[in-house]
């Protein structure tokens, strides 16, 4: 079990500098991001460019955490040689691997000597398909179909017939812990290319899964409105409550999803689920400690929470809406002017909502990643004061560096518990 916990990842989505600052701070050991042009969040994400690939790399391993490129859209023809530009880019940036699910990346990523790792796209779902990819993979993201039961299964087999990837290391498995999950599951879906020109394969889902329908009998020309029904939107995946099995089923990677979503829910996410591996690690795993992890998780963005396929139930999962139900949102307040390190204190211009005194806060930033805190000890023209308004310059002190330019924000209960 010891030699488990030495080489298990908790790999987090990375978005943003923000939310890779808030990964690396929070406690994982890997991340993963996507870069222009060939990202399956392009719609949702802001993803970075190539030229910061060798700044991703530098913050990473000064952390001593890894970084993967998920590079795991269709590539066309007309795509060859940008796609060959990136991976040549990966190789002298130091990028630890890419996850990919095109066979012309696995094939020039392989030729330049670039780790790969094989996307959940491909659906592996039985030992012969994890030993044809192991020639070409030394990690492999199973079909997000599977049980535990299985999973457990496919990790005994490997060990058993000894599938190695090219490293000469047994292969690895990787599989999803929290997040969004897909109405095609592992991630193959044609709805938005026909109804909106808009390729899910390509990074640029309309998610129109996620939309009220109305469904006609053609026969009777009776019409049923499912407009509460959200049949073909499936909850969000949540594991914590389950990771001690979880771990039992030998995988070595634990995937968080989210490149699309804010830097403070990858910080909570993480935070959780980096807590919830130590408590097992050390038999203080139980049911008050899920209790809360679970009530922690559900103040940031979810569709509501389910185990999505591990226990062979997820049908029972689809169907209870499109939005958020998180218990708590963000308002935008204002941005940082000014930072005093002897003290401890940050200068914010008041921009939009007002500012009160013991209100829950929250700073990001490129460098700072996500930074929370209880706002107190609130100076406007060095009087104590309760409460700031819009235009209002105040100080407080916070309780780690923040630097200018960083935005503040504050926590306000949800309509959408």
């Amino acid at each position: 079990m010891k030699q488990l916990f030495e080489h298990l990842e908790l790999l987090a989505p990375a978005g943003s500098y923000e939310a890779l600052q808030a990964a690396i701070h929070a406690g994982c050991n890997a991340v993963y991001f996507g870069l222009e042009g060939f990202n399956m969040r392009a719609k949702t994400a802001a993803p970075f460019q190539l030229e910061d690939l060798k700044e991703i790399a530098r913050r990473c391993h000064e952390a001593n955490i890894k970084c993967y490129l998920a590079l795991n859209t269709l590539v066309y023809d007309r795509d060859l040689d940008k796609m060959k530009i990136i991976v040549d880019a990966v190789k002298e940036s130091g990028i630890d691997a890419i996850i990919t699910f095109d066979l012309s990346v696995l094939s020039y990523a392989r030729e330049q000597g670039v780790e790969v790792h094989i996307s959940t796209q491909h659906s592996i779902s039985n030992i012969e398909a994890v030993k044809f990819f192991a020639k070409w993979a030394d990690r492999l993201v199973l079909a997000r179909e599977l049980t535990l039961e299985q999973i457990k299964a496919l990790t005994q087999k490997i060990k058993k017939d000894h599938v190695r990837g090219p490293s000469g290391r047994l292969v690895e498995i990787e599989i999803f812990v929290h997040g969004a999950m897909c109405v095609s599951v592992s991630g193959r879906c044609g709805m938005s290319l026909f109804l909106f020109n808009t390729s899910a394969n390509c990074g640029e889902c309309s998610q129109p899964c996620r939309r009220a329908y109305t469904v006609t009998d053609k026969a009777t020309g009776k019409q049923l409105n499912i407009e509460n029904e959200y049949v073909m939107s499936p909850q969000d995946l949540c594991t914590i409550g389950m990771l001690d099995e979880i771990l039992d089923s030998g995988v070595i990677s634990l995937k968080i999803e989210g490149r699309g979503r804010a830097p403070e829910y990858v910080d909570e996410v993480v935070r959780c689920y980096r807590e919830a591996i130590k408590a097992i690690e050390q038999g203080t795993y139980n049911k008050e400690k899920i209790e809360d992890w679970n009530q922690r998780l559900g103040t940031v963005y979810h569709r509501w929470m389910s185990e999505g396929f591990y226990h062979g139930q997820a049908f029972k999962y689809w169907s209870h809406g499109a939005n958020s139900k998180a218990t708590q949102k963000r308002e935008f307040v204002g941005v940082v002017e000014k930072y005093y390190p002897k003290i401890s204190v940050a200068e914010v211009k008041i921009q939009a909502t007002d500012l009160q005194e013991t209100d829950s806060c929250l700073v990001t930033g490129e460098q700072t990643g996500v930074l929370r805190f209880i706002l107190k000890g609130m100076l406007i023209e060095e009087k104590k004061s309760v409460q700031a308004k819009q235009g209002d310059v105040v100080t407080f002190e916070v309780p780690e560096r923040v630097r200018r330019g960083d935005k503040l924000y504050k926590f306000i209960s949800s309509k959408n518990p």
